[in-house]
């Protein structure tokens, strides 16, 4: 097996996602959101052929949503951090089922195009880590061609030097590295009123 795409996605409940976003417009319109970014999201990977495409869910697995199962395999995250969870996820695609190259990815940004993924997995070929930075200090894809714990381990998540975090993190374990465009993920009302018009279609 060549490549996987995972997505990270919290289950679709009112007042558990884009909680700083509902502080904005309401719970309510915050869920809508949610559900907006998801279903951009799964449009684009929808156009990227990978031999494996994986959804991982935040508390349980969800049967009848947006997410085929004939397409998507589906798992629940693990962990008591981001950091946990996708060491667990990363672990599981690269060591266990045998993917050569894996990228995470979660479902608030609406700047994501299929290129882009294309670009992620083609600079595996060549490097050990690609990622894609956020203009929040975060990112919003990671891509790894072999397993790399230390990238996710005793890190502080949701602030502004996670990238950067990473990158020193990198240049330690002395790994071939590439950085992909800088993109906008949605988090306040700001975010969502400069992509809502674009996302009203799904």
């Amino acid at each position: 097996m060549s490549s996987c795409i995972i997505v990270f996605v919290k289950n679709a409940e009112l007042g558990k996602v884009k909680t700083r976003l509902a502080k904005g417009i309401g719970a309510e319109a915050a869920l809508d959101a949610y559900k907006q970014l998801t279903a951009y999201t799964k449009s684009v990977i929808d156009g990227v052929p990978l031999s494996g495409k994986q959804i991982w869910y935040s508390s349980r697995l969800e049967e009848f949503d947006i997410w085929s199962e004939g397409i998507y395999e589906k798992r629940v995250q693990h962990g008591d951090d981001l950091g946990a969870r996708m060491n667990t996820a990363f672990k599981r695609t690269l060591e266990d089922d045998g993917y050569r190259k894996v990228v995470i990815i979660g479902s608030d940004c609406a700047d994501l195009t299929d290129s882009i993924l294309d670009e992620a997995f083609q600079q595996l070929e060549n490097h050990d880590v690609v990622i894609g930075p956020a203009y929040d200090g975060g990112y919003y894809l990671i891509g790894l061609s072999s397993y790399q714990p230390t990238l996710f381990e005793d890190k502080e998540w949701s602030t502004d030097h996670v990238y950067q975090d990473a990158l020193d993190e990198i240049e330690k374990l002395k790994l071939s590295f590439y950085a992909l465009p800088t993109l906008s993920d949605v988090d306040t009302i700001e975010d969502w009123e400069k992509v809502k018009a674009r996302l009203a279609d799904f």
